[in-house]
């Protein structure tokens, strides 16, 4: 064995479960040996780096199985409105908003600071002093755009799209502001302020690195984020290291050709030291909050009946030219209408073939069960989502969908229980990144969700190490700590799986290790 780069000492190691090991070797981005501190004294070389970790609790590197660094950063720029609880509040904040080119940009703000009104520009409108204003939701499926904005854009009515998306007008056709789903929200991008390229890369750098210090060495990245991406991983590789490892999945939207599917399957070849394309994520709809979420009946407002693709056997004949090609795909399916179809596309395929997932399912019957597993479907699942509804069903979510519906929410624990793969994540920016809150709410889930769908602290690690590994198809590489898997590790103060649930969010990260270099140290 070639002396290792680095050594990890005095640990508590976790494969994820205990092993009674306390020391791991690394060499080359792998790890080459587990054993004591004892043998890790003979494997060490000249030039070894070796770190005590006095005792930590050593598991393998966390991922985020869903997430948006790169499209997220557009999203998060801007005001922050996550706070506001309130429409008070909401035109307080606004009142001194910074203005960046003459524009007045927020992030992050809730559905239920409207109190059950129709979410309208008039609302706001008198305190932006003619600012054009976008102030995105914080599910980033909806916009508020104010009528500064609207000009802005050309947009003076209603349109047909191709896609699940609308511009809401009121009953004289004029635009409430109301910009539901990615087309519609994608009228505003060329009128708004560009973000240079070097911030772009900064920002993008800073983001992971903060994410690393959370305990993450690595993300499902669930988009692109522009066709330029690629370039933009390539050259920050040739100046240094990224710090997480990312693994990307284009969007496909509905009208995909036979030649952009196979566009598609292309990309699958590009590829950097820590990033990859891998897969392809599809929208089957959209959230229930906006009424875009496709339900098997229709949600308090009569909406929710209709799929983000107009002709959902589109969709499945596109999963299935990909499948063909041997590429896996990661479908946003929330309602259960959504979900059913999805899990009906994925059984007319037949046995074998590359691994398919479904992200979000937050509501879904009991019939539905059973099948993720039966199909070998991933289930990916963001706990910090539970956060945007109460408990008492009085939020928006929850009144949309109906008691019953809302009483199935995020059902994590019966996915486990029903053999599904459990892949979690944040969904950054839509929750926050941190990995230990996605540790700690799919123990303890919030609002909505019953206490009943909370996980083990074991079940809870393996959602954002092995299980995470095998939504990838790399359960062969990734995901453990053992000789000849990528070495990605991450060094806790305490034992996640042992401290209580409500203690997790703030155990100290002592060392994050990804591709075998230290990314965070405390």
């Amino acid at each position: 064995m070639p002396a290792p780069d680095l050594v990890l000492v005095d640990a508590r190691v976790r494969d994820p479960h205990p092993t009674g090991h306390t020391a791991v070797a690394v060499h080359g981005g792998l790890i080459t040996a587990v054993g004591s501190d004892a043998e890790a004294r003979a494997w060490a070389g000249p030039g070894t780096e070796t770190v005590d970790l006095a005792g930590a609790t050593l598991t393998p590197g966390l991922t985020d199985s869903h997430s948006h660094p790169v499209w997220g950063l557009e999203m998060f720029t801007g005001t922050d409105l996550s706070a506001v609880t309130d429409l008070e509040g909401l035109r307080a904040a606004l009142r001194t908003a910074e203005r960046r080119d003459g524009w007045i940009i927020g992030h992050g703000l809730d559905h239920n600071v409207f109190g059950g009104r129709p979410v309208h520009r008039s609302l706001v409108e008198d305190v932006l002093d003619n600012t054009p204003a976008l102030l995105r939701l914080y599910d980033g499926h909806s916009a508020l755009a104010n009528e500064a904005a609207l000009k802005a854009a050309g947009i003076d009515g209603p349109r047909a799209f191709d896609q699940r998306s609308e511009i809401v007008c009121d009953p004289g056709g004029r635009p409430t502001g109301h910009l539901i789903e990615h087309a519609a929200m994608d009228l505003m991008t060329p009128v708004l302020p560009a973000q240079p390229y070097a911030e772009r890369r900064d920002r993008l750098v800073g983001l992971l690195s903060a994410m690393a210090a959370t305990g993450l060495t690595g993300a499902h990245v669930m988009d692109l984020g522009g066709h330029d991406v690629p370039g933009l991983l390539a050259a920050i590789e040739e100046d240094g290291e990224l710090p997480l490892r990312l693994r990307l999945a284009p969007w496909c939207m509905p009208g995909a050709t036979a030649g952009e599917l196979d566009g598609f399957v292309r990309l699958q070849e590009r590829a950097g030291r820590l990033w990859r394309v891998g897969g392809v994520k599809f929208f089957m709809d959209g959230t229930v909050e906006g009424g875009t979420a496709w339900l098997e009946h229709a949600d308090c407002h009569g909406r929710g009946t209709e799929a983000f693709w107009p002709d959902p056997e589109a969709y499945s004949a596109a999963v299935r030219h990909l499948h063909r090609a041997g590429v896996g795909t990661a479908t946003h399916a929330i309602g259960d209408a959504a979900v059913r179809h999805v899990l009906d596309t994925v059984e007319a395929l037949g046995p074998g073939g590359p691994r398919h997932r479904i992200e979000h399912i937050e509501t879904v019957p009991d019939d539905q069960l059973g099948r993720f597993a039966a199909l070998g479907v991933v289930a990916s699942m963001q706990p910090p989502h539970t956060a945007y509804t109460r408990a008492d069903h009085t939020d928006q979510w929850s009144r949309r969908l109906g008691e019953e519906r809302a009483g199935r929410a995020w059902r994590c624990r019966d996915l486990r229980d029903a053999g599904a793969h459990l892949a979690l994540g944040s969904d950054w920016p839509i929750a926050h990144y941190d990995a230990r809150q996605v540790l700690a709410t799919a123990r303890a889930p919030r609002g909505a969700a019953s206490a009943r769908h909370g996980l083990t602290g074991l079940m809870a690690l393996e959602g954002m190490t092995t299980h995470a590994a095998f939504a990838a198809g790399e359960e062969a590489v990734a995901g453990r700590i053992a000789a000849g898997f990528r070495a990605d590790l991450t060094a806790f103060a305490a034992d996640p799986v042992e401290a209580p649930a409500d203690e997790v969010e703030q155990i100290p990260v002592r060392l994050t290790v990804a591709g075998g270099r230290i990314t965070y140290r405390s």
